[in-house]
């Protein structure tokens, strides 16, 4: 099925509008049982079965939902959300999620939560950052790891995260986003914490099939 184009504004609400309607589009096909949104930024870190294994052997979904008390999060809740969304229940996540099937229909399915926060939840608040994480927080938190498998750097601050260029690309670096990382999974502990990541330039793209495609196409851990 083909979705009728709407107009999208970045940092407007109707960012988050498309989100739901690229889920809701999706869930139309029964067979989808898992539902991952990413960036054009973004790349692949594995190869298709070993993303779709990882997956499929949890059984929950993969989205981050912090409580930061910083300007850039509890700074954008606005009083009139209340009594319905409480200041202590609003939490800030990355718009780049992973998501199963039963937390995928709830989140298509608000009617009561999403209508506050998009009316409320204007620049330079933006709903794709905080619809999700506080509505899963509130009403399904035993459905989420509470962690992302999206890889970003936000080390040098501002309101974008780190973009690599051709020159970043080493196969240290790429073992880095793959292994540097402790999380648990499956009740574990594991250093295979994030199957994809971001922010690249596409310049950066062919290094990046030099040193991705062996790994991707053939020789996948």
């Amino acid at each position: 099925m083909t979705l009728r184009e709407k107009l999208v504004v970045w940092g407007a609400p109707s960012l988050m509008d498309a989100g739901k309607r690229l889920l809701a589009n999706a869930l139309m096909d029964l067979s989808n049982q898992r539902f991952v949104l990413l960036s054009e930024s973004c790349i692949p870190l594995f190869g298709f079965r070993t993303i779709y294994d990882y997956l499929m052997n949890s059984t929950m979904s993969f989205l981050d939902s912090n409580d930061d008390p910083g300007y850039n999060a509890r700074g954008r809740y606005c009083p009139k959300m209340w009594p319905i969304i409480n200041i202590t229940d609003w939490r800030k996540g990355s718009q780049w999620f992973e998501v199963h099937r039963e937390l995928a229909i709830h989140i298509v399915s608000d009617t009561k939560y999403y209508p506050i926060v998009q009316h409320y939840c204007t620049s330079p608040c933006f709903a794709e950052e905080h619809f999700i994480p506080t509505f899963v927080h509130m009403m399904y938190p035993q459905l989420s790891s509470n962690s992302s498998i999206t890889w970003v750097d936000w080390s040098r601050g501002g309101p974008h995260p780190r973009t690599f260029g051709p020159n970043d690309i080493t196969e240290a670096f790429l073992n880095h986003m793959r292994f540097g990382s402790t999380c648990v999974y499956v009740g574990n502990i594991s250093n295979m914490c994030f199957l994809f990541a971001r922010k690249f330039h596409p310049s950066a793209l062919k290094p990046l099939l030099l040193l991705l495609s062996p790994l991707l196409l053939g020789i996948d851990t």
